[in-house]
């Protein structure tokens, strides 16, 4: 698309120079002469933009670069100013609290994340987070008086408008709005919240492998499930913002599917209950805490006390436990994730019949598993009727999410800041 660039009134001069400064953020440097160019403006009216934005810290004139093969005025250098401003990537899970630091180009400059205990309360874990900010802050040698926006990405059903978390089963503590307001609070900038499955979507097509499909559908997997959509290149969000909470699918209910894989009968009778922790249904037979059921089953059947001992030791971290055994080839491990694998075969079926995507990406925890789980997956969705999607896992995995809050940052700048630079009357 050009850029849109005009001359003649200050309104004119404000957007020019939005046009040099968009050029200028994707170069590393260019002359004056070179820029002019690519804008289609003059060079008199490129410097007098360059200078009011020199003013405003944005760019910085160079050396003059001289060329003893050419004749006439040596090229002069400019440079956007990355290290102007910075940005926060943030992200809260049950499981964890994770921070980014970036710059105006979009550069991590600094990264932190801590483990949180099952029995942390909502002022706790917010606390947690923001002592966990100004670590990174402090290893990037940067204050809050350096942040020009933060992104946050939370699981459930966020309210991105008011920054209000209207459903979050897994952390009922955050609900509302304590989250956005100690952020505000403390960081004195714009603060964002989102939802944190469509954060990593974005995150994920930004820096995954340069993903760009427009049409694909990112799926968390771990202790809970949901899905990032994306329709025609953009991030759909449906009525209420909730598009691709699968986790919340009731596949399994009496009368609709039967899962052939069920080996311990301990199924029986659990469709239509309520989990105790707000899983839905879905969920309840496809993450963590099933996960981690069926490897202690199947090392029981197996008489492998000794991946048995290990899961119970694990406690809380259990999860992982199970997890690692799977990339170490363990094979009750490698049963228990065939029998998820073979159901949570249902869910993408479902969204390939209804979407249709190019791409299913598999994120979070389970991505871990690499090839292992994608080979389960390929090998049940292969009964399916209908051709099924690519299937590939996150390359970001727990990461995707920062990434997705640090793109939303830098987009909310470029909106805000970068639109309309204010120029002086020359």
């Amino acid at each position: 698309m050009e850029q849109l660039v005009a001359a003649g009134t200050q309104f004119m001069r404000e957007v020019n120079a939005a046009a040099i400064l968009s050029k200028l953020r994707a170069e590393t440097s260019m002359s004056v002469s070179a820029l002019a160019k690519a804008v289609g403006l003059s060079r008199q009216a490129v410097t007098r933009a360059l200078n009011a934005l020199a003013e405003e810290g944005l760019v910085e004139f160079g050396p003059l670069e001289r060329d003893a093969r050419r004749a006439g005025r040596p090229a002069q250098l400019v440079r956007f100013r990355a290290e102007a401003g910075h940005v926060l990537g943030l992200s809260i899970s049950p499981q964890d609290a994770r921070v980014a630091v970036a710059d105006l180009s979009g550069s991590v400059i600094a990264t932190d994340a801590v483990q949180l205990g099952p029995d942390a309360g909502g002022s706790q874990v917010v606390e947690t987070l923001l002592s966990t900010v100004a670590r990174a802050l402090r290893a990037a040698d940067l204050t809050t008086g350096d942040l020009w926006f933060a992104s946050a990405g939370t699981p459930g059903i966020v309210d991105p408008a008011s920054g209000v978390i209207k459903l979050i089963p897994s952390m009922p503590e955050l609900a509302g709005d304590i989250l956005q307001r100690r952020l505000r609070e403390t960081l004195g900038c714009p603060v964002y919240l989102d939802n944190d499955v469509k954060l990593a979507t974005q995150g994920e097509r930004w820096r995954g492998a340069r993903r760009r499909e427009d049409s694909l559908v990112m799926v968390h997997w771990g202790e809970r499930v949901g899905a990032g959509i994306v329709l025609n290149g953009e991030l759909y969000r449906g009525a209420s913002n909730d598009a691709g909470d699968v986790g919340f699918l009731d596949l399994f209910a009496e009368g609709l599917l039967t899962d052939e894989a069920e080996t311990d009968g301990a199924d029986a009778g659990r469709s239509g209950t309520r989990h105790p922790h707000g899983l839905g249904p879905f969920e309840d037979r496809v993450g963590g805490e099933e996960i981690v059921r069926q490897a202690a089953a199947a090392a029981e059947r197996a008489g492998d006390g000794v991946f048995r001992a290990r899961i119970e030791a694990a406690g809380e971290r259990a999860f992982e436990a199970v997890l690692d055994a799977v990339v170490e080839g363990r094979p009750a491990a490698l049963e228990a994730i065939d029998v998820v694998a073979r159901r949570f075969a249902k869910g993408i079926a479902v969204i390939r019949a209804i979407l249709n995507p190019r791409l299913v990406v598999i994120g979070g925890p389970l991505a871990r598993c690499g090839e292992t789980l994608l080979a389960a997956l390929r090998r049940h969705l292969a009964r399916e009727p209908l051709d099924q999607p690519a299937l590939e896992v996150s390359t970001l995995q727990e990461d995707a999410v920062v990434h997705g809050a640090l793109l939303h940052s830098l987009e909310e700048i470029e909106r805000t800041r970068f639109g309309l630079v204010r120029t002086r009357s020359s």
